[in-house]
């Protein structure tokens, strides 16, 4: 599509130099002229840069959770031995195609470090072995094995909140409206933390204006992960893919992030401006400078680490207003 804006002009220094990065431990990595199987391998060794060092948790355990699909797999890292923490569920990004529980263990390990919850990953079945909804159902079984299993885990069953990145932020959304309108029930789920995430936006300025090689996500990107994911191309309007077309009045509480840069930046200014009109608890920050996928980054970027304190500390504030209040909520002493 022409008109784009010149991008890598746009970014600071910081965002420039992990670009840099990624091209050295694995040029065109996000490109989709490769096949899906051939992108996982390149996708995987560049990520194992990111998720070097970091916070350690007192304990990481994996186990193996029932679903309507099969088993699947879910690591939960525990920053301390007080029993009955609340417990995150944190549902990976990767455009439904890539990632798994190694790629996004340093978001996870922080995100407990910070927050003083339990962060639980969830390994779900990848696109296209599995087709939309199955990953999304997948993610509400687990959801429901914690309620029931809560003793199990050590943690409380009545403080659950969700959480994702991308492709994995539209998963976490969906499953809080699947279990909104399909198991009805969403007893105990007290807050989202959603980063740049995809919430329906067919177009937008941001569409228009940003992708490039440097993130993968062109237009026709987008169109190669959606072929992957859906069904077919009436499922660009499901309701569990397309969340904005949901009534989302009387959400939970949500912590969002768009990047500056970012094809999706509107997809979260849309969220966060229903969230506005509803008086749903919110906060909302916009990145300046940086790409899609920059929460991946803590080593060399300071921006991804401070989304992630942030993201905390929503989740915290959240939790000791028991999330009654129709205000939004600072996301940091500064913000508004």
């Amino acid at each position: 599509m022409p008109n784009k804006l010149n991008v890598p002009a746009m970014w600071t220094p910081e965002m420039g130099a992990v670009v840099a990065k990624q091209n050295e431990l694995a040029a065109g990595a996000y490109s989709t002229d490769q096949t899906f199987h051939e992108m996982r391998m390149a996708y995987n060794a560049e990520r194992a840069f990111w998720n070097e060092g970091g916070p350690q948790p007192v304990s990481i355990r994996e186990s193996r959770v029932a679903t309507p699909h099969g088993q699947v797999t879910v690591r939960m890292y525990r920053p301390t031995s007080i029993p009955a923490l609340p417990v995150i569920v944190y549902i990976h990004g990767g455009g439904w195609v890539v990632g798994n529980l190694d790629t996004h263990s340093r978001i996870c390990r922080i995100l407990a470090a910070e927050s003083g919850a339990a962060v639980l990953a969830v390994d779900y079945t990848l696109s296209p072995e599995a087709r939309y909804p199955q990953a999304v159902e997948e993610c509400v079984a687990v959801v429901q094995h914690l309620r029931v299993a809560a003793d199990e885990w050590n943690i409380d069953a009545n403080d659950i909140s969700l959480a994702g990145d991308s492709g994995g932020a539209n998963m976490a959304f969906a499953t809080y409206l699947h279990l909104r309108d399909v198991e009805k029930d969403v007893a105990g789920i007290r807050c989202l933390l959603l980063y740049y995430g995809s919430y329906g936006l067919r177009d937008s300025m941001s569409i228009r204006l940003f992708g490039g090689p440097w993130d993968g996500l062109t237009e026709e990107d987008f169109a190669w992960y959606k072929n992957l994911y859906l069904r077919g191309p009436e499922d660009v309007r499901a309701p569990y893919f397309d969340v904005l077309g949901n009534d989302l009045a009387g959400i939970p509480p949500c912590y969002i992030v768009a990047a500056a840069l970012d094809p999706l930046r509107d997809d979260s200014r849309t969220l966060a401006a229903i969230c506005e009109h509803y008086g749903v608890v919110h906060a909302f920050e916009e990145i300046p400078g940086v790409l899609h996928g920059f929460l991946h980054h803590s080593k060399m970027l300071p921006a991804a680490r401070e989304v992630l304190e942030s993201g905390a500390r929503f989740f915290r504030t959240v939790r000791l207003r028991g999330g009654s209040s129709s205000q939004a909520v600072p996301a940091s002493p500064d913000a508004g």
